[in-house]
């Protein structure tokens, strides 16, 4: 079993998850999955060939594949009759044909596992296999719990009902069982031959947590698991039961940003998170409705749908733009006010038209503000901060993630227009909600930000805008410019009150090996970089000004005392016994999971220009403060020339200890 750690950078996240990797570069990495509610598998592959790769869509939830009763009503996917891949969305070979296609195009598939319950009644399923009398294929009366009902009030009050009881009259399997354990194993593992990478485990809530662990630790491959569990507070279960096994579904964050779209003020939402009685981002998948919610299940509440037109785009525009969670984006139907209604009977591509309308597949991912808003995400997952916030105390809002992207909102019945700062590198930018930036220039409306960072937005009522730093179309050629994400972790012993530098670029006669001279300007042996964390309130103000890694003591710009370009100290645990836990992705430093090594690493986490190294090479050496000083002369081996520094690649992990040879350079 694979879980996240956290969801500070959903990049690498899902990097570190072993996801598929962006087919299109140009869209960033994925950050974002969506629900193809009731989508053909012949459809899904379709989409992720021809719309969900090409923008960067991270991955697909599916309905549930294995057999099911028969029936026109799209619940009838939730009563499993057996575990063979055959179902209202096609056969076994079409299931693995979909697998297939959308790896190839950089989409993973996310399987809706139904694995607490069976049918009810009798019958014959859909691949022809009957039942009854808690009788199946793969399954015999002596595998269920005892028949009981769930009543309304257990579940306050009674958990062992809830988990051992029939939900709404659904054979409920013995989850504690080692037979039904694995055949439930058997049939994830199916699956993740297949190439599936993931899966929602459906009715979490109505199996205990431990039975859950034992069957996922029988799976031969790693995979993303979320788990539904809904979970509103005063209840006898809790969602933090199952943080255990992977990440859960956030029903609360649907309620409380639905509330606040239709009913508050989005001026509410600057702190909004889990000092709203969320669960932690890295443990939680968040959505703006679910197939459940919108049809008055699942917890449902007054939310936003897509019936509800702007508003509901707004709503996703700002689930997409703020740093809280893995989103997944909801692509439904039209039901007519039939909760109980299956899907359209024609196809969703039907000899290259696409059936997306009001009266049938809505297709809300494909709206421009949705997926513009998810390239959005994808372009800003380097810095999990919100700054910058602006708001008229009503409903209007803005904010900037670092200086990688800036959005507003507009729910107002008027215009919005404010000078406002972005956080922005000047230029000129492209409203990616409006349109994408093709061949250097917007489709859509654009916005300009002067040298200060600051813009004039002027939004129209029930709109919203949003840029990023790859939406810039006034920037340097692209040959000029390779950016790439860039680590580097040194190990030392350090105390209380000691820091870390590094210094470092190209060697002056490495350097004319390239043709440039630094022995007049010794800036041209820097190297060009974007710090990635601002979030270490320490070693935040020496980041600011610090845009190269050179070999002198600071920059102007940088606050007093720095020594350099600053790193920060991260570990692979946090005993007890040091207090309040720190993390990495919220506090700066702490508990990092790409550190899988121990205390006492230190990190620089950059964007490096790798143009401007030697042959994608560059050398460092760590200072500390008040405390050891330089470090010793290093003798690395198989470096592109000789010197007493560390040598370290642009665009990857390299792992070094303070005064010592070794070295370890690892693709990120």
């Amino acid at each position: 079993m694979m879980t996240t750690k956290r969801i500070q950078s959903m990049a690498t996240a899902l990097l570190a998850l072993g996801l598929a990797a962006p087919i299109n570069a140009s869209q960033g990495d994925p950050t974002t999955f969506v629900h193809l509610f009731e989508w053909s598998w012949r459809d899904v592959a379709t989409e992720c060939e021809t719309f969900l790769g090409p923008n960067g869509y991270a991955a697909v939830q599916v309905s549930p594949p294995n057999e099911h009763i028969t029936g026109s009503q799209w619940w009838t996917r939730y009563q499993p009759v057996s575990y063979e891949i055959v179902s209202r969305g096609g056969n076994r070979a079409e299931f693995a044909d979909m697998v297939s296609r959308c790896k190839l195009a950089g989409v993973d598939i996310y399987v809706d596992a139904v694995i607490n319950h069976m049918a009810h009644g009798s019958g014959e399923g859909v691949a022809g296999n009957a039942f009854g009398n808690k009788q199946y294929p793969i399954y015999s009366p002596r595998d269920f719990h005892n028949t009981c009902a769930i009543n309304s009030e257990d579940y306050a009050n009674n958990a062992w009902r809830v988990q051992h009881c029939e939900l709404v009259g659904l054979h409920d399997l013995d989850t504690d069982a080692d037979y039904v354990q694995n055949t439930i194993a058997g049939f994830l593992n199916d699956l993740l031959s297949l190439g599936v990478a993931g899966f929602r485990l459906d009715a979490s809530k109505h199996m205990p947590a431990n039975d859950i662990a034992d069957v996922l630790a029988k799976l031969n491959k790693p995979a993303v698991i979320f788990q539904e569990v809904i979970d509103q507070g005063g209840e006898a279960i809790t969602a933090s039961e199952y943080h255990q096994n992977g990440l859960v579904t956030e029903f609360k964050y649907s309620i409380k940003l639905s509330n606040a779209f239709k009913q508050g003020k989005l001026a509410w939402l600057k702190s909004f998170g889990e000092s709203w009685g969320l669960m932690q981002s890295h443990k939680a998948v968040v959505f703006t409705d679910n197939h459940d919610n919108q049809r008055g299940h699942g917890g449902a509440g007054s939310i936003v749908t897509f019936k509800d037109g702007n508003l509901y785009d707004l709503a996703n525009v700002f689930m997409l733009a703020f740093p809280y969670g893995y989103p997944k984006v909801m692509s439904s139907y039209e039901f007519n006010g039939n909760t109980d209604a299956g899907a359209p009977s024609l196809p969703v591509h039907q000899n290259g038209n696409l059936n997306c309308n009001s009266a049938q597949w809505q297709c809300e991912h494909r709206r421009p503000m949705i997926s513009g808003a998810m390239q959005f995400r994808n372009h800003t997952s380097g810095d999990w901060n919100v700054d910058n916030w602006w708001d008229n105390g009503n409903n209007q809002i803005a904010f900037s993630r670092g200086n990688l992207g800036f959005v507003a909102i507009n729910r107002e019945p008027f215009g919005m227009n404010q000078q406002l700062q972005t956080g922005m590198e000047p230029g000129t930018y492209c409203n990616v909600l409006t349109g994408a930036k093709v061949e250097g220039q917007c489709l859509g409306q654009s916005i300009k930000v002067d040298e200060n960072g600051y813009a004039h937005v002027s939004i129209e009522a029930m709109q919203a805008l949003a840029i990023h730093h790859q939406s810039k179309i006034t920037a340097p050629p692209p040959d000029l410019e390779d950016w790439q994400r860039t680590l580097v972790f040194i190990k030392a012993q350090t105390q209380s009150g000691q820091d870390m530098f590094i210094r470092g670029g190209l060697d002056h006669t490495a350097a004319l090996q390239r043709g440039v001279d630094c022995s007049a300007n010794p800036m041209r042996c820097a190297l060009p970089i974007k710090h990635l964390n601002m979030r270490n309130v320490t070693t935040a103000p020496w980041k600011v000004g610090d845009t190269m890694l050179d070999w002198s003591e600071a920059q102007n710009g940088q606050a007093n005392g720095a020594k350099g370009s600053p790193l920060d100290w991260t570990s692979d645990v946090w005993p007890a016994q040091w207090g309040a836990e720190k993390r990495y992705d919220r506090d700066g430093f702490g508990v990092m999971p790409l550190n899988q090594w121990g205390a006492h690493y230190w990190l620089l986490e950059v964007e490096m220009n790798c143009n401007h190294t030697f042959n994608g090479w560059f050398e460092v050496k760590a200072f500390v403060n008040n405390g050891q000083g330089w470090e010793a002369d290093i003798n690395q081996q198989g470096t592109p020339y000789m010197s007493n520094n560390h040598f370290a690649q642009c665009g990857k992990m390299n792992v070094f200890e303070f005064g010592k040879d070794s070295a370890m350079i690892l693709p990120l």
